[in-house]
């Protein structure tokens, strides 16, 4: 692993590269260009406020502010997450020509992808913090701890990212699969809602580590309160756990990727 984290950082140069390839690629000839990168989480967050009003026409509860700024924090890591799996999962197959021709670590592909979505990510969250800004959520100490936040997120992302683009390029199917997962996946993940609101359930929500990750996010952002140490452990463990594996799994099988393509 360490050998294979060596190799990315002398291959620092193709990466930047396929970055801004994916880039010129994802908003060429697009009539919005660069708004697509909010025009996503905007969409998300409607959706969300939709389903947070009729939630509250039925229990008889008014939809207040806070409900609605926890939606869009949450949204926005959400979307990241999402884009860049639906699109690592395709990073070896749709570069074919490159994994069968020349040598350098595949997960360059992989990075680069998640780094290309990184970028709408961060555009993205410009927005959102000229927004909090203005309907003055304020700021605390405990943002501090929302550096970390983002790593985990990142970690995790990059780790499950290299785990199903190897497994889909051998198992096609692994994407149709995934399709569906992140489909229904923020249904069962604290996006839309708090994980507190499901009681004693609530640690069966968080026992998804992407879902203790936007819930600790929201507690630094909006509600101005430490991180669970609990939690906040447990994501730190389970997204290193899934980078590490991700990148032992992607290491063991990249010998075979040439002539499975």
């Amino acid at each position: 692993m360490i050998q294979m984290l060596k190799e990315l950082i002398e291959y620092r140069d193709l990466i930047m590269m396929l970055t801004l390839r994916d880039l010129r690629v994802r908003y060429k000839q697009a009539a919005m260009g660069f708004l697509w990168a909010i025009f996503m989480p905007i969409v998300a967050i409607c959706a969300g406020i939709l389903i947070k009003k009729v939630m509250a026409v039925v229990a008889q509860h008014s939809l207040d502010t806070r409900g609605i700024i926890s939606i869009s924090v949450k949204v926005l890591p959400w979307t990241f997450f999402i884009s860049s799996i639906r699109f690592s999962v395709q990073a070896l197959i749709g570069n074919s020509s490159l994994v069968t021709k020349i040598y350098f670590p595949r997960a360059v592909l992989v990075l680069s992808t998640v780094l290309a979505c990184l970028f709408d990510f961060s555009v993205a969250i410009a927005v959102l913090v000229v927004l909090l800004i203005i309907v003055k959520v304020g700021v605390c100490i405990y943002l501090l701890w929302l550096p970390l936040l983002l790593l985990l997120l990142i970690l995790y992302t990059l780790g499950l990212g290299l785990l199903l683009s190897a497994a889909n390029l051998f198992y096609r199917d692994i994407k149709y699969v995934v399709e569906i997962i992140l489909m229904f996946g923020i249904f069962f993940t604290p996006v839309y809602y708090s994980a507190e609101a499901f009681g004693r359930w609530k640690a069966i929500m968080l026992l998804n580590p992407l879902g203790s990750i936007l819930e600790e996010i929201d507690k630094v952002v909006v509600l101005h309160q430490m991180p669970d140490a609990l939690w906040l452990i447990y994501a730190v463990l389970a997204s290193s756990a899934v980078f590490i594996i991700g990148m032992m799994v992607f290491h063991k099988t990249e010998p075979y990727f040439a002539e499975n393509i």
